[in-house]
């Protein structure tokens, strides 16, 4: 009888830990993908430099710089005008791929935006 109580208290504690874990582990997936959704542009860098996303992620940059800054994919397929201090651009990726971009007037700021 003390066997068969004992097993199913640790039944009941593997199912506990099993749903806290998976739990934890959505909440990480929405913080993530909330985290993931923002590029700031600060001190001539954008950062984070390489974002992974899915399709149909939008990304949005922010200028933290007391100076313009645009953001420019190098086959084309977005281009933001120059943005002031605080200003802000979003592009949403519906195709998978890579898009390397840059700041056309800050030639040497690049990053990239993986999309699966």
């Amino acid at each position: 009888m003390r066997a068969r109580v004992f097993v199913v208290i640790l039944a009941l504690f593997a199912l506990a830990f099993a749903a806290f874990g998976l739990a934890s582990t959505a909440s990480a997936a929405a913080t993530a993908q909330k985290a993931d959704s923002e590029v700031k542009i600060d001190n001539f860098t954008f950062g984070p430099g390489t974002m992974t996303v899915q399709t149909g992620a939008t990304i949005t940059w922010t200028n933290h710089d007391d100076i313009p800054h645009t953001v420019m994919s190098t086959d084309g397929v977005f281009r933001s005008r120059a943005l002031d201090t605080d200003e802000k651009f979003s592009y949403t990726f519906s195709k998978a791929g890579v898009y390397q971009y840059y700041c056309s007037i800050h030639p040497k700021m690049t990053g990239q935006v993986v999309v699966k």
